[in-house]
This record gives structure tokens, sequence and C-alpha cells, in this order.
């Protein structure tokens, strides 16, 4: 499925002069504060690879005519979660999986919801629109105040999350017209859900040098951004959009 042109070059987001932390300085990567918090954030992305692994090739499974380029997919994400986990090892720090596997629960118990009920539409904007965007947005906040061993992993990641982004955005604006109404539906079941998932990160991510307002600013540029080139209109997107602020 060809991959669509972003509207900022991932080049340009991973130049650390661009980023919101322009001139601060970076965080002592060594203190007990920092490590304590990385063990939430790093496990945090940890699962968010694997899930989008398995989220991925559950797909195939509603799409067998794209299931080879969904299984291309997944391995991509097993291999991030490869590097992610090396990051944690790097800086000595035990990855707090427990915490992250029920951080990402909502999430995940709709999207196996919508996979049993064959619900095409709603487990590809739970996975390919909104935890990919989420995933870019904090992996742009966090290049510029990463360690240098992560800042490198995490560049590599990050380019290759738009090409899993534009994965989704196209099968979307393709199918949109019979899409619609799941799409909306969809979007009010799980967006709530992500503004809560950076509400309660925002503590640690703070530790971290990432600000919530950062994060979120992010994200919803990423998501909107996907939603118009879909084919959705200003109004209909601002209204999607205010699905956070409720539930």
């Amino acid at each position: 499925m060809p991959t669509l042109e972003t509207t900022t070059s991932v080049d340009s987001a991973l130049d650390p002069s661009s980023g919101p932390f322009e001139g601060s300085e970076l965080p002592d990567f060594t203190t007990a504060t920092y490590k304590d918090a990385y063990s939430r954030i790093n496990a945090i992305v940890i699962e968010g690879e694997q899930e989008a692994h398995d989220n991925y090739m559950s797909l195939g499974t509603l799409l067998p005519d794209q299931a080879e380029e969904l299984a291309r997919l997944a391995r991509m994400e097993l291999k991030h979660m490869k590097g992610f986990t090396a990051c944690a090892n790097n800086l000595g720090v035990t990855a707090d999986m427990p915490f992250a596997q029920e951080f990402f629960s909502p999430l995940r118990n709709n999207f196996q919801a919508a996979l049993k009920d064959g619900k095409v539409v709603t487990c590809l904007l739970i996975q390919a629109l909104l935890i990919e965007a989420f995933a870019i947005s904090a992996y742009h906040i966090y290049i510029p105040v990463a360690d240098p061993f992560a800042r490198k992993i995490t560049e590599g990641v990050v380019k290759d999350e738009y090409t899993h982004l534009n994965y989704g955005q196209e099968w979307l604006k393709a199918h949109l017209e019979e899409s619609r109404a799941e799409l909306e539906q969809a979007n009010r079941d799980n967006l709530p859900h992500v503004r809560r998932m950076l509400d309660r990160v925002a503590a640690d991510a703070a530790v971290l040098h990432m600000e919530k307002e950062d994060l979120i600013e992010d994200f919803l540029i990423a998501y909107q951004d996907a939603l118009t080139d879909i084919g959705f209109t200003p109004r209909e997107i601002a209204r999607m959009a205010a699905a956070a602020l409720v539930g």
C-alpha cells in the first residue's frame, strides 16, 4: 500500500534544534528519580510495540488480502520492542511491565471486542490511527531530551511509525463512505482513553523533560492530519476531536 507524504518532514521532526526544549538542559539520566520515571515510560513503549505487533497480526485475519503487508508491519514492531528493551538495559533500568500492561488495557479491550465482532474499521482506528499517532507524538517530544543511545534508537523507530500511520490512512480513505459512521463511533469510544492515558503519564514524562501540553499538541496534529487525509472536513474533525473532552 503506498505511503503518503507527511505534512512535516520526518528529518526536521527529528532535529533536536526544532524540538520544544531548544536550549534547555538535558535531564540527569543517572538519578534514581529519572530511572524510576523511565521504568514506566520505557515499559509503555515496549508494551505498545508488542501490542502493535499482536494487533497487526490480528488485523491480517480480518483482511486476508493484506495479511502479508500487515505481517511485515508487525515484524517492524517487534524490532522496535527489542530496541527499546536495549534502551532500558543501557541505563540499568528494569521496565515496569505490569504497569504498562494495565496502562493499555482500555484500548486493548476495545480492540479485542472489535476484532471479535469483525469490525475492521474500529480496529484500524485504534491501532493504525490512535496508537500510532500517540507513539509518534511521544517519540517526537522524547528525541530532543533522550540519552544518546535511546535517541539513535528512537530516531529509527519514528520513521517506521509513519509507515504504520499511513497504512491506516490509505485503507480508511479508500473505504471512507462505508466506514464513516463506524469511524465516528470508534472515535467517540476511544479518543477519551487516549486523553486519560496522556494525563496519567504526564508526571513521569515531565521528569524526562517531556511536557504534557507538547505531547497533547503533537498527538492532535498527527491525528487530525490523518483524519484530514482520510477525507473528513475541518468541521467534522473539530467535532471528533471534542470527544477527547468527554467521557
